[in-house]
């Protein structure tokens, strides 16, 4: 099976920003800044930008004479497109000598001015969102090990967060556990994985697969989510992601503030409850015994005096622990696996 190469990235970094005015397509650089912030020089923002990551705002020449190695492309917007006024800003960047990291579907290669640039200065153009060649087809055998996969209501709603808490819980707490990086900004925190969406979807399955090896009895993957299966969009890529990983056991993922889903208001969000339901049907295709063991909530936009409220109404509906694990960690999702999987 082929290997999965590890990625180093030169830090420290600058995060392009741009004129982003959503937070939630500027969720590559609230990764880095939540999951790496000692690697985090500053953030590069236009005129009119409305998403701020509580870094410092510097400009390329400033980030060179401080030593910044590498410039970071901070968004991923729907189409995963860089505007034309950006090229500008990176062609200096790469100019001035920093790596340019991009998460996008565009290639840095295809441009040839940045390309150029790079050229002459020595940086290095880095396109994470490359999968590893000769991917297989998924087959369906059962590895050993096992497996959790974070899954959604919604995009961008906090799948990557999960499953890193979770991960960081499970060793903290002396369990065998992994995190597995399906997408771009996983893939630069923990320097490895594979992107999952620039897979293509015949072999979405055997990628799981490959990410999730066989391995000992006690050893936990906690792979990251990607899409969800109610989005008309990108439901292609949560269903072979869940049937490649074929998880033990899935946390559902929630933001409590979205209704409908971000970016395509004319869907609305389906209940808890019915991902629950849903997921569990469709995950049984690959593992028959696949069970919930929590849902993660994003509670940021709560008003401070209903979020207990709303967490208390929602275990209570589900039956099942939930909890924002930026708040109050994931003791209770961890404490509710060891007693499914007799975890001593």
């Amino acid at each position: 099976m082929e290997k999965i190469n590890k990625m180093k990235l030169n830090a420290p970094y600058l995060i392009l920003i741009g004129a982003e005015k959503d937070p939630t397509y500027a969720k590559t650089g609230f990764g880095l800044v939540q999951w790496r912030p000692e690697l985090v020089a500053g953030q590069l923002r236009f005129s009119g930008c409305r998403v701020d990551l509580s870094v410092p705002d510097i400009s390329v020449e400033e980030a060179a004479s401080k030593g910044v190695r590498s410039l970071i492309i901070g968004v991923a917007p729907i189409g995963g497109i860089i505007p034309d006024e950006w090229w500008d800003v990176i062609i200096e960047a790469a100019n001035q000598g920093l790596d340019i990291v991009n998460g996008l579907h565009i290639k840095l290669k295809d441009h040839p001015k940045v390309v150029h640039a790079a050229s002459k200065s020595g940086s290095r153009l880095i396109d994470v969102r490359v999968p590893p060649p000769n991917l297989p087809v998924g087959t369906g055998i059962k590895r050993t090990g096992r497996r959790l996969l974070t899954v959604a209501t919604d995009c961008a709603c906090g799948k990557k967060y999960t499953a890193l808490a979770l991960d960081k819980a499970m060793r903290e707490a002396g369990m065998n556990s992994t995190f597995c990086a399906t997408g771009q900004t996983g893939i630069m925190i923990v320097g490895e994985g594979i992107p999952i969406d620039a897979v293509p979807a015949d072999f979405i399955s055997g990628a799981a697969e490959m990410l999730s090896p066989d391995n000992s009895p006690d050893h936990w993957d906690v792979i990251e989510g990607q899409g969800s299966l109610f989005h008309p969009g990108y439901a292609g890529v949560s269903l072979g992601l869940l049937h490649g990983s074929q998880p033990d056991t899935f946390v559902v993922c929630h933001d409590a503030t979205r209704n409908v889903l971000s970016g395509w208001e004319h869907y609305p969000l389906p209940s808890i409850p019915e991902c629950i339901d849903l997921h569990s049907q469709v995950g049984r295709r690959t593992n028959p015994n696949i069970t919930c063991v929590g849902v993660s909530i994003n509670t940021f936009g709560l008003p401070t005096n209903t979020r207990e409220e709303y967490l208390k109404n929602l275990r209570t509906e589900t039956g099942l622990p939930c909890i924002d694990p930026l708040v109050e960690g994931c003791g209770d999702i961890l404490d509710n696996i060891r007693n499914k999987f007799d975890i001593l």
